[in-house]
């Protein structure tokens, strides 16, 4: 076996260390959405609970592995998102943002964390509410909490990724929900949280992914959104994006000071990993990301209703 084999063997779940690597992720990430959650309150604002999950994250990872001899990149894999109500996902707001949570608002949380980019995400929904969640929030809840349960036995070897999308399907229709078109789950790689194997949340000629069959030791970011609606989300206000991913197979001459100031700190802090404007100056970051965003240099990844 070449280097070149063993070293691609040796990033996936056959190795120990891979394994442990993911372990300590997901305990990271699990903890921190406990912080999350005990944060949430009527008039408690979203931004400040976002700000302590990812804080929460960098410090939790940053303790892992200080003393060895080879530098591992660790941290924040997603940053922390607190999307309310009819907001699908995606909404970490800037520092300027004054958005509060209110009493009987359902909140859709996620986030993710890294260790030597092997990567853990989380997502719960959570209801600012006394006692019992009853009715037609109820119904959604209990959708996309099945809809996850059915989707995780069939993500197994040998399973195709249609068969993950038809079951959800039948789930949700049986609560009389729908799943929210445009949701990818990934494959998830070392450094990569959007790997070419993808199941789709909805069936639809808009978004096309290629048929494959789940493999051994192979690891997935399974994501179900459920509705009480129509299931066909609508982009909100592009100022309403925060969240972006640098795009490493593109570059370009960038015109603006500050957009090349803001395109060699993202380069230098948040090379791979998706990250939140709100870790940027946020002026700067008004007036260079829209230059870098339109020539292809990063991603929005956008939020939705």
């Amino acid at each position: 076996m070449s280097d070149d084999e063993r070293e691609e063997k040796e990033l996936d779940l056959t190795s120990p260390e891979v394994v442990t690597k993911y372990k300590s992720a997901a305990e990271i990430v699990n903890k921190a959405l406990q912080l999350v959650l005990s944060e949430c309150k009527p008039k408690a604002k979203i931004v400040d609970i976002c700000e302590k999950g990812d804080a929460f994250i960098r410090e939790q990872a940053g303790n892992m592995y200080k003393n060895v001899k080879k530098k591992i990149e660790r941290g924040i894999a997603f940053p922390t998102c607190i999307s309310v109500n009819n907001t699908v996902c995606h909404f970490s707001p800037l520092a300027s943002d004054e958005t509060t949570l209110e009493e009987g608002d359902m909140l859709k949380i996620d986030m993710g964390c890294h260790i030597d980019g092997f990567i853990a995400v989380v997502a719960h929904t959570h209801v600012l509410h006394e006692g019992p969640v009853t009715g037609r929030a109820a119904d959604v809840i209990a959708a996309a909490n099945t809809a996850a349960e059915v989707a995780l036995r069939l993500v197994r070897p040998g399973r195709k990724n249609k068969d993950v999308t038809d079951a959800i399907q039948k789930v949700a229709a049986a609560y009389d929900c729908k799943i929210v078109e445009g949701v990818l789950s990934h494959q998830l790689k070392q450094f990569v949280i959007d790997g070419n194997k993808v199941v789709l949340s909805v069936f639809s000629p808009e978004t096309r992914v290629d048929d494959a069959e789940f493999e051994e030791n192979e690891v997935y970011a399974v994501d179900i959104v459920t509705s009480t609606g129509d299931g066909k989300p609508k982009l909100l206000d592009e100022r309403q994006t925060t969240i972006y991913k640098r795009a490493v197979d593109k570059n370009y001459h960038l015109k603006m000071k500050a957009s090349r100031f803001i395109f060699s700190e993202i380069s230098q802090n948040f090379p791979i990993m998706p990250f939140s404007a709100r870790a940027l100056e946020e002026k700067r970051a008004r007036l260079g990301l829209v230059e870098c965003v339109n020539h292809d240099l990063l991603q929005a990844i956008s939020c939705s209703s």
